[in-house]
């Protein structure tokens, strides 16, 4: 069973950036992305951005095009996904969780004030 958890969320005003961490229990098959989702009260759960452990392949929501930017760690050991949101938008706001096959992690809590 692979554990996720997710850090670096936080409060920040309109224009700012945060860098959101996803830390894996364990190394990932290169079968399947890792993938960031996002959920707003009262909306349903979104897909952000993915990429391919293998290679640099990666996906964008279109909102997220130009201002998130998801890597992984160059240390394959830390087993880590980030992502880097900038110009951030008060709709941005949501918990933020990390996807792998079925398994997700408990959230992070972006708040962009505006």
């Amino acid at each position: 069973q692979v554990h996720l958890v997710e850090s670096g969320g936080g409060l920040v005003q309109a224009g700012g950036s945060l860098r959101l961490s996803c830390a894996a229990s364990e190394r990932t098959s290169s079968g399947y992305p890792m993938r960031w989702f996002r959920q707003a009260p009262g909306k349903e759960r979104e897909f952000v951005a993915s990429i391919w452990w293998t290679g640099t392949s990666t996906q964008y929501r279109p909102f997220a095009k130009g201002r998130f930017t998801i890597s992984r760690d160059e240390d394959d050991a830390k087993n880590t996904v980030y992502l880097q949101m900038n110009n951030l938008k008060p709709e941005d706001t949501a918990v933020y969780y990390c996807n792998y096959e079925n398994y997700w992690g408990q959230g992070t809590q972006v708040t962009v004030s505006s």
